[in-house]
């Protein structure tokens, strides 16, 4: 038999333990991770706070939203780029006769179309520009870089009235 008193329990840590190896769990993060979290050590507070991304079904900037970030992650991914995807982006969200004469661009130009650049970004926003004619344009603000060396670009995208891209220009049609 034991003659050592037992320890008294701790239930702040006992929770703190079971929060981290809930968190770790369930967004995947390593055993070696979760076994530092157990060890004590002073909370931190998040320093941002989260941002929410909205969208509304038929709108302009969602959709130009939607067909910006799907294709950036597909052209993006250095190790494992998916062009089969970006192919399928452009066939959903440009219209037949735009996709003809942005390949003739990027032959012409020797870059991405859709991005007017060799690489992806490393950051988007899009914005509202309002309507042009039948269609609607959209600013797609895009990063490349970090940094003191980061540069932007801007891009005016024309939406036919029924939602497909029309045309990408550096210049606005307004």
């Amino acid at each position: 038999m034991n003659s050592k008193p037992s320890a008294p329990r701790r239930p702040g840590r006992r929770a703190a333990v079971a929060t981290a190896l809930a968190l770790a769990v369930g967004f995947g993060v390593s055993a070696q991770v979760s076994a530092q979290a157990s060890v004590a050590a002073p909370v931190r507070t998040a320093t941002a706070a989260p941002q929410p991304v909205t969208g509304t079904q038929g709108q302009a900037v969602t959709r130009v939203a939607d067909f910006y970030g799907a294709y950036i992650d597909a052209k993006g991914d250095y190790t494992d780029p998916d062009a089969t995807l970006a192919t399928a982006l452009r066939a959903h969200y440009l219209t037949p006769e735009f996709a003809a004469r942005l390949a003739a661009w990027e032959n012409a130009n020797g870059a991405d179309g859709v991005l007017r650049a060799q690489n992806a970004p490393t950051r988007w926003t899009v914005s509202d520009n309002g309507a042009v004619g039948n269609g609607h344009e959209v600013v797609v603000t895009l990063t490349f870089g970090s940094g003191g060396t980061a540069r932007t670009t801007k891009l005016f995208v024309l939406l036919e009235r029924y939602d497909r891209v029309i045309d990408i220009e550096t210049t606005s049609s307004r």
